[in-house]
């Protein structure tokens, strides 16, 4: 019998890609980036550390908090029903968010306390100048739904 040692390394690379997949089922397809400054919005003790912790690994950078006043590559907004009105809180958001930036609206997934219809976030993002361009499922509990300006003025 023939012992191949490059496949086992082969394998050692799979593990590898396997954990990188891992962090890409979470910040990455957030679309965040190594070297992005992400600003975070309604933290409180309901959020999902994990994927807090995921886009700070995978940008390098802590989240900044809503007292931030310098200019942010993106911003998270964790977001439930009750928190006041949703049109407000995203122009909030929009404050110090770079040109080309994006909001991701996190809310609790159906069923869960919090909930928001996605009527409630399809109505408010185009009065906030916004519009919604995906939503996925973010996590176990969360929602996202990604906002973004619309290209060449449109709305």
């Amino acid at each position: 019998m023939v012992f191949d040692r490059s496949k086992e390394e082969e394998v050692i690379e799979v593990g590898t890609t396997a954990e990188s997949a891992a962090d890409q089922s979470m910040a990455g397809r957030l679309g965040f980036r190594p070297g992005q400054v992400v600003q975070e919005f309604g933290y409180d003790d309901d959020v999902d550390d994990e994927l807090r912790l995921a886009v700070e690994d995978l940008t390098g950078n802590e989240m900044v908090d809503e007292e931030n006043q310098e200019v942010v590559d993106a911003a998270v907004y964790w977001w439930r029903d009750g928190d006041g009105d949703l049109v407000d809180s995203l122009m909030d958001a929009l404050t110090n968010l770079a040109e080309g930036g994006v909001v991701w609206l996190l809310t609790p997934k159906s069923g869960r306390p919090g909930h928001v219809e996605p009527a409630e976030i399809e109505d408010a993002a185009p009065t906030a100048g916004l519009h919604a361009t995906s939503t996925i499922s973010a996590c176990s509990d969360w929602t996202g739904t990604r906002l973004a300006s619309p290209r060449n003025g449109r709305k």
